[in-house]
């Protein structure tokens, strides 16, 4: 009997020893992370402020230059740029790749910037503008008739803001020549109130 309660004795001992033992390793230890989780970091993506500023690409041609040891090749880029406010412009650049062709264009096209006095959504009177061998004619239209012109023409009035017109090209069918020619008529446009006042009238006598 004295034997059996020994034995008892014995293994409630070591029974207490081993959960003390487990605490306190469980304590010791740091809370493990559950693995295969992934942490969701959500990351404030700083918005680029967009530019007021619309790029558009006419054309982009291949050109060949005749030089001493043979042909050198490049590329040839036209395009408009413009903010639909009443401002465009028409560049025009080469080089030996693509891209940089058309960033010279852009940078060419913001260099010579014109502003475009726009009459409510149209232009204030009729008007031929001339380029080389292209011939553009500009008249005004009545509200809903939209932009009744086709290839360069319609790109550069739709850049400089004008919503209502109608457009003819009497000459050369070149892309560039075409842009160019309405730029010229764009650029000689006058509004009411600037011949008003070179004349001395008012604005209701020119419009009678």
């Amino acid at each position: 009997m004295k034997e059996e309660n020994l034995e008892k004795k014995i293994e409630e001992e070591t029974v207490e020893t081993v959960e003390e033992v487990e605490t306190a390793e469980t304590e010791a230890k740091p809370e493990k992370k559950g693995r295969g989780r992934r942490k969701k970091i959500v990351e404030a993506k700083e918005e680029k402020p967009q530019s007021e500023w619309i790029e558009r690409v006419v054309q982009i041609s291949r050109v060949t230059k005749v030089v001493k040891g043979g042909k050198k090749l490049s590329f040839r880029a036209i395009v408009i740029v413009g903010n639909q406010k009443g401002q465009v412009g028409v560049g025009c650049a080469k080089a030996a790749e693509v891209i940089i062709a058309i960033q010279k264009a852009v940078a060419d096209g913001r260099k010579n910037l014109i502003t475009v006095p726009v009459f409510k959504t149209t232009i204030p009177h009729p008007i031929v503008g001339r380029s080389g061998a292209g011939c553009v004619m500009l008249r005004p239209a009545a509200q809903g008739t939209g932009i009744i012109a086709g290839g360069a023409v319609r790109q550069v009035l739709e850049l400089a803001g004008v919503e209502n017109i109608l457009c003819k090209s009497l000459g050369s069918k070149s892309p560039l020549n075409a842009a160019n020619a309405t730029m010229n008529a764009l650029k000689n446009l006058t509004l009411f109130k600037d011949v008003a006042k070179k004349r001395g009238k008012t604005i209701a006598e020119i419009l009678n």
